[in-house]
């Protein structure tokens, strides 16, 4: 027997052993970030409400089962089935009904797991301060009360039915319950004793349905039955008066249950049964249902009006949309030079280089070698000879699939770690066409200087490292191919210099190399959970996290912040948000009607430490969680001043506020109704081919184009005295058929710390036309000289890429500005800046500098930080010879008139124009092929040489 129990452990520990594993090494983990204490009240939550549950089952269930064992047992065949069973369970009662009860309170504890999270805010409940109109409670019963009170009232409810079956089953195999089939039609006789159990288990059952219906009268706050979510007309008028006559109706029918214990037959029970199935279905179902038909939605607008006014009003505060600042914007097409002087910073600060071919130039010049990459392109801002400048980077991090031999000793020991950023300016170009480095290369060269250029955690890093071994880190490859290495010096990761640690880690992994290598010392430390939404997830899974987390350079160091949001989708009356522009791997892609940024997330790139910094205190939920875990959060007071300059307002929360904004800055119950003020955020231009007038054509009618995303810009808003750093995100008219391409106006969010969130719409003028991002765009492609000159540059060996459209307000005026990018085409292509685009009012200019094209739509232009080709000053005009303008000009004219031939009917004219236009075009490629060595350099040739 003991041999048997031996072997039987020994293989649920073989079993077990890689679970156990990570758990072991899990604790070590948090241990090393000195967040123990997080992880034990997650664990212990989890496990707490697991064995809870499971212990709850068992009471209901075990004494029941004990009950209707010992009622009189009936009378059998000795080969019956029945009587089988019963003589098997007499021979072990116990220990049968301690199985039945763990099979079946296994799921029910599981259960309980799930609802960690809601228990921790349900014990940490923090009031808001605002009431709800229906029912007059804070609000913060509905975020921290409800959702774990309706969890156990469901999971009571689902645990009497299986306690009700279970002891069914068991009256009927003890003889309480008995199926007569002799008699011509079969019946079902019960003792008393049975009659009484089922009563009253059935009583609870119809108690706790009533608490069901008492929570469900809450949870109508967030009815999706009216115009908008939250209780509506019918909602309010026929389901709430349903909910408490089927209250009622529960109670009447669990104490005639009670009741009929000392009667006859069930009769009474039947007809309250009877009566609550009726009441549920014609009173609870039907009767909403045609009410929201012939009387509600005959005069709709009048009846769910103040339904609607709750709901704008709760969304706007559940979506921090209550403070937004509307201020008019009294577009004019008058803007001086003076005035475009006046605004030199915002000029100086213009992006011109977008973030996803930015990645890719970046890529082509600073990758150094094949072993690091750059996963992504940010948008910050610095001080630059003492201005604050918007700044393009990115972290050179490691490429583990590019290593020179993929060994485990090269994965694992030797290539650990990144290495550097790069930082350029947005609005800085080289007279090649390329970024003006600020840091650049391996060491790092430049300001801000990065004294620990090392990066150990980052973006899309797997795996583990183990440092401080047998075997140098390999920092770099100087030219000469002599590797330059290193040894980490620092506190992060864990200890591995026991064997026992090692055992662990190398379960955890399934990787026996940590175990026998060699290389291992009592100093080696191993680094895991590198991926830093990774990192911050597993330390803090209850917050939901940005998917772009971006670095900064502070003190010399790589230091990552990410955004972490808080939500909630029981905010009563609040809309749920509109997550259709979100990426996929955003935190949010899940259902919420109540947001905030409260917390923000350093990570330091070298160590690994972790800060969650509260910054919203304001926010309900993030302060119950730093009541649950205290251990955990850093008062938003403590952020240093160096990393608060680089907080950015987020993009994604951005992009949730601004769709709800095209319907909620309607603050009216009528036009809201109605929408007939409804925004929708810009098309992209890139998707929509918009004629000049927006008239629609077959291939602008759909309604499903994409959206512009919003943009981080360094500037001055109108009315204010101050360029800071912002993102912007413009608006045209709502339209079925998104034919309304129109600006209707534009939101910005500012990040820097004096007016941190601070949100802020301008609204177009109602009497006038301002055209929008996709007819300006439209504009700006028909423009004769830009199209010759993107299909000049488009020529043989060659690739136009347009880069984003931006809108710049200045003054009360807007500035229309699109880089265009020229590559070679081939797989080491590196995109570079060719020309500007810049639209304002009507006219179109392109140039080789943005200070080019200002300074010839406005005769003047404040100077920019870019270098015009050859003599690294700006250069006006576009660049083109005069003799091939002029060819070019020639063959766009015949073009026009082969396309009206065309539509006269005229082919052999068609035919004739169009090879007129052909032989004319190629002349004017021979043209600036032969000025080379005197104009633009041969662009083919240009970037296959890069």
């Amino acid at each position: 027997m003991a041999v048997g129990i031996v072997v039987v452990v020994f293989l649920v520990l073989v079993v077990s052993a890689r679970a156990i594993a990570g758990l072991y090494t899990d604790w070590l983990w948090f241990g090393s970030l000195r967040l123990r204490p997080v992880w034990t009240e997650v664990l212990g939550t989890k496990v707490g409400l697991a064995v809870v549950m499971a212990l709850v089952f068992g009471v209901l269930v075990i004494p029941n089962l004990v009950f209707a064992r010992r009622g009189t047992h009936g009378a059998g065949q000795p080969d019956d089935p029945v009587v089988m069973v019963r003589e098997v369970v007499d021979r072990r009662p116990v220990l049968v009904h301690l199985g039945i009860a763990l099979v079946v309170a296994l799921p029910f504890g599981i259960a309980g797991i799930g609802a960690w999270n809601e228990w921790i805010l349900f014990s940490n409940y923090v009031p808001f301060g605002t009431e709800d109109p229906l029912f007059n409670l804070d609000v913060g019963f509905y975020v921290f009360r409800l959702p774990f009170l309706a969890f156990l009232a469901n999971w009571l409810f689902g645990a009497l039915i299986v306690v009700t079956i279970a002891s069914a089953a068991a009256h009927y195999l003890w003889g309480g319950i008995r199926v007569v089939t002799d008699a011509e039609l079969p019946s079902v006789t019960m003792t008393g004793r049975a009659k009484a159990h089922l009563s009253l288990l059935l009583a609870a059952v119809a108690l706790v349905k009533a608490g069901n219906y008492v929570l469900d009268r809450y949870d109508l706050t967030r009815s999706t039955r009216g115009v908008v979510h939250g209780a509506s007309y019918t909602d309010v008028t026929a389901q709430l008066p349903a909910f408490n006559l089927l209250i009622l109706i529960s109670v009447v029918a669990a104490g005639l249950l009670v009741f009929n214990i000392r009667r006859r037959g069930w009769v009474l029970p039947v007809i309250a049964v009877g009566l609550w199935f009726f009441v549920a279905l014609v009173v609870g179902t039907v009767y909403p249902v045609l009410l929201q038909r012939f009387r509600v939605e005959p005069a709709e607008s009048t009846r769910e009006a103040k339904y609607i006014e709750r709901n704008i009003e709760a969304t706007r505060v559940a979506m921090g949309l209550d403070d937004v600042e509307v201020s008019p914007f009294a577009y004019d097409e008058e803007l001086a030079a003076g005035e475009l002087q006046e605004n030199a910073e915002t000029i100086r600060n213009v992006r011109l280089w977008d973030p996803l071919i930015l990645r890719q130039t970046y890529q082509r010049l600073q990758e150094v070698r094949t072993f690091y990459r750059f996963t992504d392109v940010d948008i910050d801002r610095y001080l630059v000879d003492g201005e604050q400048t918007q700044i393009v980077l990115s972290a050179r991090e490691l490429n583990p699939d590019s290593l020179p031999s993929d060994t485990w000793e090269n994965r694992r020991l030797a290539f650990t770690h990144g290495y550097g950023a790069v930082l350029s300016p947005a609005n800085a170009v080289t007279s090649d066409g390329q970024p003006d480095f600020l840091v650049k290369n391996i060491p790092p060269q430049g300001a801000p200087a990065i004294t620990e250029p090392r990066l150990y955690h980052g973006e899309s890093i797997g795996g583990y490292a183990i440092v401080n071994t047998g075997r140098d880190e390999i920092d770099y490859l100087q030219e000469d191919g002599t590797a330059v290495t290193n040894r980490y010096d620092g506190e992060g990761g864990v200890g591995i210099g026991s064997v026992v640690r090692r055992l662990a880690f190398a379960l955890r992994f399934g990787d026996i190399n940590p175990l026998i290598s060699g290389f291992m010392t009592s100093e080696s430390r191993i680094l895991y959970m590198r991926d830093i939404r990774d990192r911050v997830e597993a330390i803090a899974p209850f917050l939901h996290y940005d998917a772009d987390p971006y670095p900064v350079v502070v003190d010399g160091r790589i230091t990552w912040l990410i955004d972490a949001y808080t939500t909630s989708s029981y905010y009563p009356y609040a809309q749920q948000a509109d997550r259709s522009r979100l990426p996929a791997d955003s935190g949010l892609q899940h259902d919420f009607n109540y947001i905030r940024n409260s917390v923000k997330v350093a990570v330091d790139a070298y160590d690994g430490d972790v800060t969650f910094y509260i910054v919203d205190d304001a926010d309900p939920i993030a302060a119950a969680y730093a009541k649950a875990f205290p251990r955990l959060f850093t008062d938003g007071d403590e952020v240093p001043d160096e990393l608060r300059a680089h907080f950015r307002y987020p993009e994604e929360l951005f992009r949730v506020q601004t769709n709800m904004w095209g319907r909620y800055h309607i603050g009216d119950a009528d036009e809201f109704y109605s929408q007939s003020d409804r925004w929708n955020i810009a098309q992209d231009p890139d998707s929509v081919a918009a004629a000049p007038d927006s008239a629609a054509t077959d291939d602008t009618t759909s309604s499903a184009r994409e959206r512009m995303d919003p943009y981080y810009l360094q500037m001055r808003l109108p009315d204010e005295r101050s360029t800071e750093f912002l993102i912007l995100q413009p608006f045209v008219p709502f339209s079925d058929d998104d034919t309304r391409r129109e600006l209707a106006g534009f939101m910005t969010a500012k990040s820097d710390p004096e007016n941190y969130g601070r949100l802020r719409v301008f609204v177009m003028p109602r009497d006038r036309q301002v055209d929008g991002p996709a007819i300006v765009s439209a504009r700006m492609n028909q423009e004769p000289e830009v199209s010759q000159l993107i299909t000049l540059l488009s020529r043989a060996g060659s690739e136009v890429l347009q880069g984003n459209l931006l809108v710049i307000p200045i003054e009360q005026s807007l500035v229309y500005i699109r880089p265009l990018y020229v590559q070679a085409t081939g797989a080491n292509a590196v995109p570079e800046l060719k020309k500007v685009i810049v639209a304002f009012g009507n006219q179109i200019a392109i140039s080789d500098t943005l200070q080019g094209a200002l300074a010839t739509v406005f005769g003047d232009a404040p100077e920019t930080l870019e270098e015009g080709p050859g003599d690294g000053g700006p250069v006006d005009g576009t660049g083109v010879s005069d003799e091939a303008a002029r060819l070019l000009e020639q063959a766009a004219q015949a073009f026009a008139d082969a396309d009206a031939a065309l539509r006269d009917g005229d082919a052999v004219a068609y035919l004739r124009k169009l090879e007129e236009g052909r032989q004319l075009f190629d002349e004017a490629c021979r043209v600036e092929a032969g000025q080379g060595d005197s104009g633009e350099e041969d662009v083919g040739q240009e970037d296959g040489d890069s």
